[in-house]
């Protein structure tokens, strides 16, 4: 996993909508308990700075990070995937956001950018420049700055003969990849012990979180009827929440006698 990833974890659960800022050299000591070197940490959250995401700030020797409002928003939208959204599609109405895209080869590299949007956002190829994804989608913030409006085509529509909605799963996803790495999941995770060598829960629940972020952001949101009946995300997401509920407390302690905090 990726420092950045674990960090952005953290930050959603200690820091979002608590109105403090938490001191640099607290953060450091919570991922050296994940093997994560100081330089590592620093580094990141310069990256962090640059990126808009969270903002420093100095009160006498310490320094402190506070998220801005653009991580709040991501933050947000992260725990909307996780708590709300959940990893199974039971609520389909049978409708497709379609998008369709004609870029010049002389934007080469934004046609890679949107086509990395499109992925994260639950879309899948269909064919050559039109992606499909299961649902209503705002897809107003794949676009933002990438200057292509002119260039796509956004439409919802519905699987009609002789076109069925499973063939459109079975062609533009890969649902043998995501069903590994749900397994990948429940091999980590639906355990008697988890991560056994783990000095903590706070160091198990920042792993899992991030762990299971990373599953949902990556997971298309495929209508449940057109799955198979056995779809690990279902028993991913029973283990996620056991598992969530089971670390909280002992976490929070931990991370109680580790974070200085301030209110800004």
């Amino acid at each position: 996993m990726r420092p950045q990833s674990l960090i952005f974890s953290f930050l959603g659960i200690y820091a979002l909508d608590r109105g403090t800022a938490i001191s640099s050299g607290s953060v450091i000591e919570v991922f050296a308990r994940l093997g994560v070197s100081e330089e590592a940490v620093r580094s990141t959250l310069a990256r962090m700075v640059k990126r808009d995401l969270v903002t420093r700030l100095r009160v006498g020797r310490k320094a402190y990070i506070e998220l801005t409002p653009y991580a709040e928003a991501v933050l947000r939208d992260g725990r909307r995937r996780i708590w709300e959204t959940g990893a199974v599609n039971r609520d389909w109405d049978g409708t497709w956001t379609v998008v369709g895209f004609s870029l010049p080869d002389s934007r080469r590299s934004t046609r890679h950018d949107l086509r990395s949007r499109l992925v994260w956002a639950g879309f899948g190829p269909l064919q050559s420049g039109l992606w499909i994804a299961p649902g209503t989608k705002e897809v107003t913030d794949v676009f933002d700055a990438l200057d292509v409006d002119d260039h796509v085509t956004v439409l919802t529509a519905r699987a009609f003969r002789p076109t069925e909605a499973a063939d459109l799963v079975a062609k533009a996803f890969d649902i043998e990849q995501i069903a590994r790495r749900y397994r990948a999941f429940l091999a980590r995770w639906d355990v008697t012990r988890p991560l056994p060598d783990a000095p903590d829960d706070l160091v198990r629940q920042l792993l899992l979180h991030t762990d299971w972020l990373q599953l949902v952001r990556q997971d298309p949101h495929l209508p449940a009827e057109h799955l198979p009946a056995d779809w690990p995300a279902i028993r991913a997401e029973q283990v996620f929440h056991a598992r969530a509920m089971e670390y909280e407390r002992p976490a929070l302690k931990v991370a109680g006698d580790l974070l200085d905090g301030i209110t800004p």
